[in-house]
């Protein structure tokens, strides 16, 4: 609270945060930084845990931002182009760029509306790449909202299977409940001068593609970190074969680490 001073206009979260837990201090962050008259800001990276589970609006989020190449099925990077949609609630309308998209009912049209004399003004890339939201909006549609809470409940139950089977080889960084990642860590594999990217390059000598590694970073707890993302198109084989692969990787660290430190 005692940070939350005159300087501070907000304060952005990713709630499940970067390390897939959720916050369930919220409501005590909201009532300190909107009591200062700050706003609230929601990173939507990780919104594959929360598809018709919880709405960042009824948490006290003023802002929303979606990456819909994390969630909703378009591309990303160099396989791109990317998209992002932002989202605010009703008294930070006004202070949107111009112009708004309307929509006339009598007419039965949708058309371009002056934001006001409020507006931080046009943007450039005011049109976005319009043919990556048309892909979003197709997706939505198409899994309509039973197969969105799917879309989370599954990606959920994955972190959570992965968690269970890997935590007696890899220590979670935080050992409970997870959203839809879960981070582990290979720091227990030190003493055996194997390092987490060691792990990494492994993974890539049984032909998977190895998850994100150091990241996020914050000692002790969240140190030689591995953060597994299984969304909910992967099948339990895929996951199991996964699972087999670390555990694998987990005994030749302790018998033979020269496989480790020379791979791939």
């Amino acid at each position: 609270a005692k940070l939350m001073d005159k300087d501070t206009v907000g304060l952005m979260l990713t709630n499940p945060n970067t390390v897939g837990l959720f916050d369930e201090g919220i409501e005590k962050i909201e009532k300190i930084v909107h009591g200062k008259g700050g706003l609230l800001y929601y990173d939507g990276a990780n919104l594959n845990a929360s598809l018709g589970i919880i709405r960042p609006g009824d948490a006290g989020f003023d802002v929303v931002h979606l990456n819909l190449h994390k969630t909703f099925s378009t591309p990303h990077g160099g396989g791109g182009p990317g998209a992002g949609v932002i989202g605010v609630k009703k008294d930070l309308i006004p202070y949107l760029p111009t112009p708004n998209v309307a929509f006339n009912s009598n007419r039965k049209k949708y058309y371009l509306s002056d934001t006001g004399e409020k507006s931080i003004g046009m943007v450039r890339a005011f049109w976005s790449n319009f043919s990556v939201l048309v892909k979003t909006y197709a997706w939505i549609l198409s899994m309509g909202a039973d197969g969105l809470y799917n879309t989370s409940e599954t990606s959920i139950i994955n972190a959570n299977y992965i968690l269970a089977k890997l935590k007696n080889y890899y220590k979670p960084a935080y050992d409970r409940y997870c959203g839809h990642e879960c981070t582990v860590t290979g720091r227990e594999y030190k003493k055996y001068g194997v390092k987490t990217l060691d792990i990494a390059k492994r993974i890539m000598d049984y032909g998977m593609h190895p998850p994100t590694i150091y990241f996020p970073h914050f000692e002790p707890y969240a140190e030689e970190t591995i953060m597994v993302e299984p969304p909910e198109s992967e099948s339990k084989e895929m996951l199991d074969k996964f699972i087999e692969i670390m555990v694998k990787i987990s005994d030749e660290a302790k018998t033979n680490p020269e496989l480790l430190t020379t791979a791939p």
